[in-house]
């Protein structure tokens, strides 16, 4: 190859695949605007019937890339990743006409979803722990597909026919909480918490330097039966 045509080639491959990368992330974007403004929708339509004043429900829009769910104790952190990336070769969907017969359509913008205690965000606990329930795949021409933890990882798998509204976002951020909810905070085995500093004791009846989290990082028996 020529230098002239190396850089013909060089050009056109970062118009091609850059520009469209840019595409798919501001399509995310858009999305990620939508999501934020559909989870204040759904607080707005719910919390009248809640009818209880003790029990934490509310969404907080922390900027361009971030909004949180606090549904009772727990608080759902939606994220946008900053970055676009390629469905793997292994991933089903990559094995579609869809994507075989344009490649670029596997490019992705993601949107995490993690499970915290609510309390380790409003007692400014930073060591504990959130679990990634759930990541949302869209790509530049709205098509999407969903990993996740249980039913979040059946449910929206057909990315080659299934196309994102608004009406889909409901749903899921409906499933989303639900599985959270149900998603309970377990006793940990007593060697992990046998021992502790005395930092962390004197600290304890306020800001707690003692990691907590959902299941402390060990397996249970029920996550054996799930994917994600």
């Amino acid at each position: 190859m020529s230098t002239a045509d190396g850089r013909k080639v060089l050009l056109e491959t970062l118009k091609r695949k850059s520009g469209h990368k840019q595409d798919v992330f501001q399509n995310t974007k858009e999305w990620f605007y939508i999501l934020k403004k559909v989870l204040q929708e759904c607080i707005d339509e719910l919390s009248g019937q809640l009818g209880d004043d003790r029990i934490r429900f509310r969404v907080e829009d922390q900027g361009l890339g971030e909004a949180r769910l606090y549904l009772g104790s727990d608080v759902l952190v939606f994220h946008m990743h900053s970055n676009v990336f390629k469905l793997p070769p292994t991933d089903y969907a990559t094995q579609t006409s869809y994507v075989k017969n344009k490649p670029e359509n596997a490019y992705c913008g993601i949107i995490n979803v993690y499970d915290f205690l609510a309390d380790s965000y409003e007692q400014n606990r930073p060591n504990d722990l959130g679990y990634l329930i759930c990541r949302i795949f869209v790509n530049k021409e709205d098509h999407f597909k969903v990993e996740g933890k249980g039913p979040l990882g059946i449910a929206y798998q057909n990315y080659m026919n299934q196309v994102l509204t608004e009406e889909i976002l409901h749903e899921l951020i409906l499933r989303i909480g639900i599985y959270a909810l149900d998603f309970d905070l377990l006793t940990p085995p007593y060697q992990a918490v046998s021992t502790v500093s005395v930092e962390e004791l004197q600290t304890l009846s306020s800001h707690s330097k003692l990691r907590t989290g959902k299941r402390l990082g060990f397996r249970f028996h029920s996550d054996n039966k799930i994917q994600g």
